[in-house]
């Protein structure tokens, strides 16, 4: 009996016990019914980084077409002036042809008489002067000018018209004539480019000629009074003169090239060559070819040269030459 009181209570509490989870059980079964079923999350990640203001979403640079960039910048490359390639310089030449020139009628004289003479006299030399300065990037201007003149004397053996004048056949003729030629040159750096460190130069010339050509006659020996020792006077009642003289000249552009080599910064070669025709009127042309030393600030120079010329044949009368011979100069560069 004492052991059957003590089992009934330990039922009576296990029965409760079995009461009270059976609730809580059927209520959690119908909250999981009540509730979806949810998918399992995938494991977190960690966030993107956030790209900085100044830059766009790679689909909106897309939209705007493709980025332009600057083209790279080109290689420097070292610029080396050699010894006559900056500053200014002044300089004299002087040459000795020997060649004269020849006079005679043109295409517009209406006269008879025949007028090919050639001017008589040798000239002593011709002298030039020239100035010129860099001009950036190898280039160059350079001014030149050079003079000559002579006279002489000869016997015609024909009746000539010279000039103004006519001149019967057996006069002694006295000839003088006056040379002048100025130049404007550009001298502009054509190959190599860049030129670096390289020792030879092609420029082609630019330029710009003024040729003035004075012709003058006369009749020395002929007289000018009569036996009376009163001057002899023309029809229009003029003292009688023999003389006469011309004008002939044209400015002319001319184009043409100058090599230049350097052999060492003391010693270089150089040659050029220009020149220009229009036909029926002038024609001009000049070379030269020269071997240059400098010492310091002074270059000496010295080599062939050759200059030709032809005034317009269309005109009265016309004057044509072709000058050759050594020449010598000097530069004194600043």
């Amino acid at each position: 009996m004492k052991n059957t009181v003590p089992g009934f209570l330990c039922l009576c509490f296990l029965a409760l016990t079995a009461a009270a989870q059976q609730p809580a059980a059927a209520q959690q079964d119908d909250a999981s019914q009540a509730a979806p079923p949810q998918q399992q999350a995938p494991p977190a990640t960690p966030p993107a980084a956030t790209p900085p203001a100044s830059q766009e979403p790679q689909d909106q640079q897309t939209s705007k077409g493709p980025t332009i960039q600057a083209a790279p910048q080109l290689p420097k490359y070292p610029d080396v002036r050699l010894p006559g390639e900056t500053g200014w310089w002044v300089g004299v030449s002087v040459w000795l042809p020997r060649e004269q020139p020849i006079y005679n009628r043109g295409e517009a004289a209406t006269f008879p008489q025949a007028s090919l003479v050639t001017l008589q006299g040798a000239p002593n030399s011709v002298n030039g002067v020239e100035f010129g300065m860099a001009a950036g990037l190898h280039n160059s201007v350079r001014v030149s000018y050079f003079t000559t003149r002579a006279a002489g004397d000869f016997t015609s053996n024909q009746d000539l018209t010279l000039g103004t004048q006519t001149y019967a056949n057996g006069t002694l003729i006295s000839t003088d004539y006056k040379l002048d030629v100025i130049k404007i040159s550009f001298d502009y750096l054509t190959w190599p480019y860049p030129v670096e460190s390289r020792k030879y130069r092609l420029h082609t010339l630019w330029q710009m000629q003024y040729v003035s050509m004075r012709t003058g006659f006369d009749a020395p020996q002929l007289p000018l009074v009569d036996s009376n020792g009163n001057p002899l006077i023309d029809a229009y009642g003029n003292p009688v003169s023999y003389q006469t003289s011309q004008s002939h000249w044209f400015i002319t552009p001319t184009l043409g090239a100058n090599w230049t080599q350097y052999i060492n910064k003391n010693l270089r070669l150089e040659f050029n060559g220009s020149g220009f025709a229009i036909p029926h009127h002038w024609t001009v042309w000049d070379a030269d070819a020269s071997l240059n030393i400098r010492v310091g600030s002074l270059e000496v120079r010295g080599g062939l040269k050759g200059f030709h010329y032809k005034t317009s044949p269309a005109s009265d009368f016309f004057v044509r030459n072709t000058m050759a011979s050594v020449f010598v100069g000097a530069r004194w560069y600043f």
